[in-house]
């Protein structure tokens, strides 16, 4: 992420500038060559992952907290709330995350906002479920019917007997949820609804030299290699803290 962030600042040439033949091979200061414009693979390269880099964890965070939110209110309170909050969730789970995000964005135009926003509505209801499972069984804990019977209120219950106790699945949904923004993501940007050209992106990159892939395999290449490592690097980040997190609340 770092990599991505800090990439536009190391680019040796101006990624939206041509400076070479259209698919010129590597060489003469072009490590990765051209794309099919003639712009430096590597600056583009090294330029495309800005947008992803804070798009993508911004939308899988607010997934998450979304998520969670529904997912311990319908735990907890049950009945009637339960009821009407999974079946809200039901009909956005009906829709995928990228047909839903493309539906409104082929209106409203592709603003990088609009974009982390759907892709993250798009991805909480899957995330309500798996926490609303998880939390369940915490009303029948005995420190929870406590708090219920003294008369605690429900927000100090929520935020000290059950968040504590869904942490380690929600770190593996923000890995989880992590990957598949990237994935949504890019795949707007490569059907030509996300970042818009001349600006830089990995998915944008993808859809841009495709044509050309067989004569200059890098403009493609790279791009989607940058993508893999990206998505790997934030799943296993998510994932080893929820071990963390499972293996400290073990020996407490």
């Amino acid at each position: 992420m770092a990599f991505a962030l800090a990439g536009p600042l190391l680019a040796p040439h101006d990624p939206a500038k041509s400076i070479a033949l259209p698919y010129a091979t590597p060489g003469d200061g072009l490590p990765l060559g051209a794309d099919q414009l003639g712009r430096d693979v590597l600056s583009r390269v090294l330029a495309g992952g800005f947008h992803l880099a804070w798009m993508a964890p911004v939308a899988a965070i607010a997934a998450v907290a979304l998520g969670a939110l529904v997912g311990i209110a319908a735990a907890f309170y049950g009945g009637i709330t339960d009821t009407v909050l999974m079946r809200v969730m039901d009909v956005l789970l009906a829709f995928p995350a990228l047909l839903f995000t493309l539906l409104f964005v082929s209106v409203i135009g592709p603003k990088p906002w609009l974009l982390v926003v759907l892709t993250a509505i798009g991805m909480t209801p899957g995330v309500a479920r798996v926490i609303r499972g998880a939390a369940r069984p915490l009303n029948d804990r005995e420190y929870v019917m406590w708090s219920r019977t003294v008369g605690i209120p429900a927000r100090t219950i929520l935020a000290r007997c059950f968040l504590p106790n869904v942490s380690s699945p929600l770190l593996v949904e923000l890995g989880m949820r992590l990957m598949w923004s990237i994935g949504i993501l890019a795949a707007i940007s490569f059907l030509g609804y996300g970042i818009q050209p001349p600006a830089a992106d990995w998915g944008l990159m993808i859809s841009e030299n495709r044509t050309g892939l067989q004569n200059m395999p890098w403009a493609v290449l790279a791009p989607v290699a940058c993508i893999v490592l990206f998505t790997i690097g934030g799943n296993l980040i998510a994932e080893g803290s929820a071990r963390v997190i499972a293996r400290t609340e073990g020996r407490g």
